[in-house]
């Protein structure tokens, strides 16, 4: 489906949590070095719990060398950045596109931006006077996006599989 790809990371736990969106909704994870922590960090396995093995994850020493291993097509390559231009709900996603966010602290540095023409630049909005979404919330509302605009490819038939918040579908009688 989707290629997420984070351009130095630096918090386990944003990290983990972004292992598990990408085990349940069938995206794959690749993380450009040089990375926060270490890929047997106790709070990146935690916010992962037990979806590493259910997950793709690559870890690339350079972008380029992630766009590689990819095999992008260089205009289904998409950066997000609070500097972008493009609403991401305005690009009809395609299956292998490739979504690039940067650091928790930094975003995407002004020279990989650079790199990226405005409309290749999504950004998601937000209301004015604030600065920036968890890194893991924003890929989890990119993924979904994306995923919902494939008609949700992959999913569990609705009423048979866990809820997003893990519970098993019942009929508790609310309506």
């Amino acid at each position: 489906m989707l290629h997420v790809v984070l351009v130095a990371p630096e918090i386990a736990a944003n990290t983990g949590n972004i292992v598990r969106l990408c085990a349940n909704t069938g995206a794959a994870l690749h993380l450009v070095e040089p990375l926060g922590f270490t890929l047997d960090d106790r709070n990146l396995r935690r916010a992962g719990l037990d979806y590493h093995e259910l997950a793709t994850v690559r870890v690339h020493a350079t972008l380029a060398d992630a766009l590689t291993a990819i095999g992008h097509v260089a205009d289904r390559v998409f950066a997000l950045s609070g500097r972008g231009d493009r609403p991401y709900v305005d690009l009809a996603f395609r299956d292998g596109d490739i979504v690039v966010f940067g650091a928790e602290r930094a975003g995407l540095g002004a020279d990989i931006l650079a790199r990226f023409d405005p409309d290749r630049r999504l950004v998601i909005p937000m209301r004015a006077g604030n600065r920036s979404l968890n890194l893991a919330n924003a890929v989890a509302v990119v993924v979904y996006e994306a995923w919902r605009q494939q008609g949700f490819a992959g999913a569990a038939d609705v009423g048979t599989a866990q809820s997003a918040i893990g519970e098993t579908p019942h009929d508790s009688g609310f309506v």
